[in-house]
Formats: structure tokens, C-alpha cells, sequence
């Protein structure tokens, strides 16, 4: 189940830049640099790739940082980056969720 809705997050991050990418001159620069690496991750994690949750986890940071430098920069991107954040956000909450079910399973085990 949180491998669906970590590839469901990516997978809507990967549309959201895909719509994004669409508004500048250049779609092709931002589909490379933006919506590929949500996608392929999401695919990755699709397959249970080893590790792909703190990967994802990671570039999410990322996304993070870059939603919020739109958020305080570009006001006429603010819907844009505040959709990025929450999504990045999203993102981090869905990788770190099958650490924090073992994490409690472990400790009802021992307590």
C-alpha cells in the first residue's frame, strides 16, 4: 500500500512539472530536468527497487528547497511551487512511512 501512494505522489509531481514545463520556451530543458527523475522513481519503486524510498526521500528535499525559493521569488509562480512543496512534502511522509510502521511494530513487539 505506501509503495502506491509513494509512485502515486511521484507520478503526480512528474505531471505537475510536466504541466509547467509546457508554459516556457524551452519544454524539452524542463520535462528533462523536472518531470523525468519523478517519473523514473516511480517507477523504481513500482519495481521495489532497493532503496528508491530514500532516494526519493532525498530529491524530495530538493523539490522542496526549490518550491519554497519559488514560493519567496516568483509570485506569479506561487501556485505552481506551492503545489510543488506540499507534493514534496507528500513525498517525504510516503519513503519515511514503511520506517515508522517497523519502527512501532518493533516497539508493540518489545513493550
Amino acid at each position: 500500500m505506501t509503495q502506491r501512494y509513494l509512485a502515486a505522489t511521484l507520478f503526480a509531481l512528474a505531471a505537475l512539472f510536466c504541466g509547467w514545463s509546457w508554459q516556457h520556451a524551452q519544454p524539452l530543458a524542463g520535462l528533462l530536468a523536472f518531470a523525468l527523475p519523478p517519473a523514473v522513481l516511480g517507477l523504481g519503486v513500482l519495481r521495489h527497487w532497493p532503496r528508491i524510498g530514500f532516494v526519493a526521500a532525498v530529491f524530495a528535499l530538493l523539490w522542496f528547497s526549490h518550491g519554497v525559493m519559488l514560493l519567496w521569488s516568483a509570485p506569479g509562480l506561487r501556485g505552481w511551487a506551492a503545489t510543488e512543496t506540499v507534493l514534496a512534502l507528500v513525498i517525504i511522509h510516503a519513503a519515511c512511512l514503511p520506517g515508522y510502521r517497523a519502527r512501532k511494530a518493533k516497539q508493540r513487539t518489545q513493550g
